[in-house]
This record gives structure tokens, C-alpha cells and sequence, in this order.
């Protein structure tokens, strides 16, 4: 594009600041009602290019800012868009089963909508299966490939585009002048930031951040990470068709060169320089470049008396200086004073619980490994391993470092598949199983290096557990429609925060917790998704004697409670007064198992250790 109920709430100092980003699209609504009466027709048409850029950045800020897949290809997303509108309203000699759509850019924005959500499902199934750099160089293959794509096809008018798309009629309105557009344009950008909000504010929302926490996180939670993120990857291909259609009929006229890869290179530098975690932060990335490139196509050819590019080189060096300057965007400067609106969260105490699983009786064996051997070409990583763990016991997996424990843990946990050998939990084969099944089954866990997210807030995090536990999914999240729902989740997150002893910390931002502290946020993780067997990977790591301690008490508080508990350590002073049974491994294999004062007298325990922890 070319530019000319009762509840417990959370007490936060910054209440007020939160409360004015909840009325900022209001604010926003009213002076945007004022723009064609009082700005001239230039200032106008400059917002109406704002307001569409804006849209294409909030599609990157849920796909790369909070989803972190980079695509430099929305270019042709807004391409498909507008060349859809296009020829549905400017060819005269459509197909017979075609012509009903003929003629009226509405049914071309449905269309293209419908065109664009099919052509983003075919192009996610084959880019989202790339991981590392390949990931935007497989968008940059398909971003060029769309574009001269446009310019080469006849139907499309070639690289000289098409003219005569007539404008949009509304009730009987033609919006054929910028400032009758104008209203259109913003009104379609803020129920998108609306929906936007609404969706990241939901259990879809938190699925969707959850894959920047790592997908083995996100899958143990329950979270299918594949659909998220193919969910994230057509909002954004629609939010940039929708962007395109209005360009369209703006312009009256589209070829191919607005939808290059230029394009789809500037449209990531506004979302990263707004905020590109940050909803709000679309708008304020794509004022600034918008009016920015403006400023600098006025003033450098003035100052050097000649014409040229200047504007690139000066704008290169500016979006330079900003993302060192505000590697985060702008807006998280410009609201520095404003918290989020989410750090002030209500939670219904009221709200009904959520079904549970039926538990065990104490003493029914829930996981049993048989033989699981687990081979990495010639290195044998686990080798007939056997063990067994009961409902309302700790068994605790522990050996030198570099014995298999991980290994095994990932076995149990269907992270990893063994090499033979069965892992049986209720019954039920493990092998072959997702850990997002494995999740379902009543089986969750934590991880040996702390994965939560940072910047959200406890009672977020904890709640991430709780994904399958509820059913509703993006649409009735995008228009709050989900809100019985989402109380209940919220509510459960509460009780198991209470559970283990965090609620004066449950509004506070994960990443400000100690490390102990972390690591309980992360059981009350896992509890939320309601399991009977609890997996948890060297979660005495790092602690100061204080944090064992109290972790300690929880994971009793835990076994009284019926649950079974498998604990992989190697901290040999925590684990002895802590469980009621030890599986000693050393190079792969069981060297000894028994309650914890015989193992710590077996010879082949001591050699192992030498003595002490390795």
C-alpha cells in the first residue's frame, strides 16, 4: 500500500491506570468521530492508511509478538484480499456460478475472507511445520511466490493492475471520499483490537501464549500447540484480507506493487516497534512509521535540495536506534504507568467447580514400567528399567547425574517413546501417546528448568493448566461469550494457588517469584488439570534449604490428599525424609529399589555416589 458477582479481586496501586485502558478504545471511538470535521482531507486519508496498516500489525502482534512465529508474508495475505474484490467487482464476464457475486464488495469480502482462511490453512500446514530461521524463509517463499503471482496472471490485470472497483455502498451510502471511508476503515480496526483482546483474554487466549513457553509445556498442559498455532496464523491472514479489501475499494484501483515482500517486511517493523506483544501497540507501530515515511518524503528532499531515497537510508537508521533504544515497542514506554488491565483480575469465588476425575484408593498401582529400554543409536539411554508407582505414595527416581532419570521421566511422561518395553498408566499403554493424551488420562507434570511465562501474572499462569478442562473455543472467546466458562477456570486456578500456598502472590508476575516459589507456581500448574499422578522433574533444583523445606511439606500435604507422586531427583538429603520408596538408576539401568533407609546402606548405591550427590 502506498502512502500519502461476589468475588475476590486483586488490590493493585495501578487500578486506576488499568481501568483507563479498558475505556481507551471509547476515548479513542469519540475522537476518531471528530477526524473528517476537523482535519483536512490529507490528514484524513493519512489516518485512513494508519487504520488499515494497523490491522495487518495486529495480526503480526498475535502472531509473532505473542504466538513468536515470524512471517514476513502478510503482504500477500492483504493482496488476496484486494485482488478478490477486485475482480468480483469489476469483471463483467464471471463464470455462471460465480455471477450471483458479481458486482457487490460485501459478498467479495466474503469470499475473499473464505478464499484467504483456505489458502492460510494450505500454507500453515506446510510452513508451520518449520522450526528455527526456515519458519520466515519458508513465509518469504510463499510472500514472493503470492506476489508474482498477482502480477502474472491475466485475470488479475497483470504487473498494470485493474481499475474501476467501485466503492462501498452502506445502507445506500457510497463511501466514495476519504472521509466517508474513513469511519469504515476505523470501525473494522477496533472490533478487530476488540475481538483481538477478547480472544487473548480467554483459555484459548492463554493456550495461544503458552507456545512461547515452549511446546512441551503447552502440549502437557493439554494445549493442542498445532491448531493454536494454525489458529493464529489465519486471524492474521484474515485480519490482513480485511485490510485489503478496504484498500481496495479506497483506491478504486490495485495492482501487484503494495503486496510485495517490502511490505511484508514493513508491516513486522510496525508491530515490533508499536509492542509487538501488545494489542494497542499495532496502532501506535503503524502511526509512527506511517507518519514517520511522511515526515521524511517532505523533508530530507529540502534539506538536500534533490530528490532521491534519503527516507530509506534515514528510516533504517531510525528503526534501528528505536529497537535498540525499545527492544520491547513503544507502547509498553507510553504505559509504563498504566498496568495491564488483566493485573487486576476478578476471580468468582462463587463459580461452580469444575467435574473431577474419580481418584484412586490408596494403594492401586497407577504407572508401571516394564522393560523400557530407550536406545539413541549405539547409546543405550535406559535399559530394562522397571518401576511402579501407587496412588497416595512419593516414589522417588534418583541416581548420579547422567544416569537415564530424564530419559525415564520423559518415557512415563510420552514425551519420548521407548525403544521397547511398555509403560502402562491405569491400565492404559503410554507408548505412542501425545503428551497433550497423556495429559487427558490424569497424568501431569513440571519441568527440571522452571518454563513458565514471565510477564503474566500467577493466577494466569496456574491457569494455563486448567486448558482441558473447558471446551469453548475462538469465536465465543472473541465475543465473550465464554465468560461462565472462563469464571470457573479462573476460580479452580484460585483454589489451587490457595492449595499450595501462594495467594498473596496470585496477581503478581510469574518472573518476579523466587526460584522456590516458581517451582510450586509450576505444581499448582500442573494440579489445576486435576491429575491422580503427579510427575515432577528435580523440583528441589536450585533451592535454598528454606524452599526444600517447604516444598517438602507441600508434596506430603499432597500425598495425604490420595495423590501419587513420582519425584525424579538427585538430591539425595531431600529425597530420604520425604518418599516412601527409592529406584536407584546409574548408566541406564536400576542398581537398586527399596524403602529409603535400606537403599542408602546398599553397596551399590554408595559406590554410585561415591559418597555424596554427583
Amino acid at each position: 500500500m502506498s502512502t500519502p458477582a461476589s468475588s475476590r479481586v486483586a488490590t493493585s496501586p495501578g487500578s486506576a491506570g488499568a481501568g483507563l485502558l479498558r475505556v481507551l478504545p471509547w476515548l479513542l471511538l469519540g475522537l476518531l468521530l471528530l477526524v473528517p470535521a476537523t482535519l483536512s482531507p490529507f490528514y484524513v486519508t493519512l489516518l485512513n492508511y494508519i487504520g488499515l496498516y494497523a490491522m495487518v500489525a495486529l495480526g503480526l502482534v498475535l502472531l509473532t509478538g505473542v504466538g513468536g512465529l515470524t512471517s514476513f508474508g502478510q503482504g500477500a495475505f492483504v493482496g488476496l484480499g484486494a485482488y478478490t474484490t477486485a475482480v468480483l467487482s469489476t469483471s463483467e464476464t464471471l463464470p455462471g456460478w460465480m455471477a450471483w457475486a458479481g458486482g457487490s464488495p460485501w459478498l467479495a469480502l466474503v469470499i475473499g475472507l473464505v478464499l484467504t482462511a483456505v489458502i492460510a490453512v494450505v500454507l500453515g500446514s506446510l510452513t508451520l511445520k518449520l522450526s528455527g530461521h526456515y519458519l520466515p524463509l519458508g513465509t518469504i517463499a510463499w510472500g514472493i511466490s503470492l506476489y508474482f503471482l498477482f502480477g502474472t496472471m491475466e485475470v488479475l490485470g497483470g504487473h498494470t493492475g485493474l481499475t474501476g472497483i467501485p466503492p462501498i455502498s452502506l445502507f445506500g451510502w457510497e463511501l466514495n471520499e476519504g472521509g466517508e471511508i474513513f469511519y469504515l476503515i476505523w470501525a473494522f480496526l477496533l472490533v478487530a483490537i476488540l475481538t483481538t483482546s477478547n480472544l487473548l483474554d480467554s483459555r484459548e487466549g492463554r493456550a495461544i501464549r503458552a507456545l512461547k513457553g515452549g511446546r512441551v509445556m503447552a502440549e502437557s498442559m493439554g494445549v493442542d500447540t498445532s491448531r493454536s498455532r494454525m489458529i493464529i496464523f489465519v486471524i492474521a491472514a484474515l485480519h490482513a484480507a480485511a485490510s485489503g479489501w478496504l484498500y481496495a475499494h479506497m483506491q478504486r484501483f490495485v495492482n501487484p506493487t503494495p503486496f510485495g515482500l517490502h511490505i511484508g517486511i514493513e508491516f513486522l517493523f510496525m508491530a515490533v516497534v508499536g509492542g509487538a506483544g501488545h494489542v494497542w501497540g499495532a496502532v501506535i507501530g503503524a502511526a509512527v512509521i506511517t507518519i514517520l515515511k511522511q515526515w521524511l518524503q517532505d523533508l530530507l528532499p529540502a534539506l538536500f535540495g534533490a530528490s532521491g531515497n534519503f527516507e530509506v537510508i534515514v528510516f533504517g537508521v531510525m528503526m534501528v536506534i528505536i529497537l535498540q533504544r525499545a527492544p520491547n515497542g513503544l507502547w509498553p514506554i507510553l504505559t509504563h504507568w498504566w498496568p495491564d488491565a488483566n493485573a487486576k483480575r476478578k476471580v468468582d469465588a462463587g463459580a461452580a467447580p469444575l467435574p473431577r476425575r474419580e481418584m484412586p484408593k490408596a494403594g492401586e498401582v497407577l504407572l508401571s514400567a516394564i522393560d523400557v529400554t530407550r536406545k539413541f543409536g549405539g547409546l543405550v539411554a535406559n535399559n530394562k528399567m522397571n518401576l511402579s508407582v501407587a496412588a497416595g505414595e512419593i516414589l522417588a527416581l534418583i541416581g548420579p547425574n547422567g544416569a537415564g532419570k530424564s530419559t525415564m521421566f520423559n518415557q512415563v511422561s510420552g514425551v519420548d517413546t521407548p525403544t521397547s518395553g511398555e509403560v502402562l498408566f491405569r491400565g492404559q499403554d503410554v507408548a505412542g501417546k501425545t503428551s497433550r493424551e497423556v495429559a487427558r488420562m490424569g497424568m501431569s507434570r513440571t519441568f527440571q528448568h522452571v518454563r513458565l511465562l514471565a510477564d503474566m501474572s500467577v493466577l494466569e499462569n496456574v491457569a494455563i493448566g486448567t486448558h482441558m478442562r473447558g471446551s469453548k473455543s475462538v469465536l465465543p472467546a472473541a465475543w465473550r461469550l465464554d465468560r461462565a466458562e472462563e469464571a470457573r477456570l479462573l476460580a479452580e486456578a484460585a483454589r489451587q494457588i490457595e492449595r499450595v500456598g501462594l495467594a498473596e502472590h496470585m496477581f503478581d508476575a510469574a518472573g518476579s517469584l523466587a526460584l522456590g516459589q516458581q517451582r510450586i507456581l509450576e505444581i499448582a500448574r500442573a494440579l489445576c488439570s486435576d491429575p491422580c499422578l503427579l510427575l515432577l522433574d528435580e523440583p528441589a533444583a536450585g533451592l535454598r534449604y528454606r524452599e526444600k523445606q517447604i516444598l517438602g511439606d507441600l508434596l506430603k500435604k499432597l500425598r495425604g490428599e490420595g495423590m501419587a507422586i513420582l519425584l525424579v531427583e538427585h538430591d539425595m538429603d531431600f529425597v530420604m525424609g520425604l518418599v516412601d520408596r527409592v529406584v536407584v538408576m546409574e548408566f541406564g539401568e536400576k542398581i537398586a529399589e527399596g524403602l529409603p533407609e535400606e537403599v542408602q546402606k546398599n553397596p551399590a548405591v554408595l559406590e554410585a555416589y561415591l559418597g555424596g550427590v554427583a
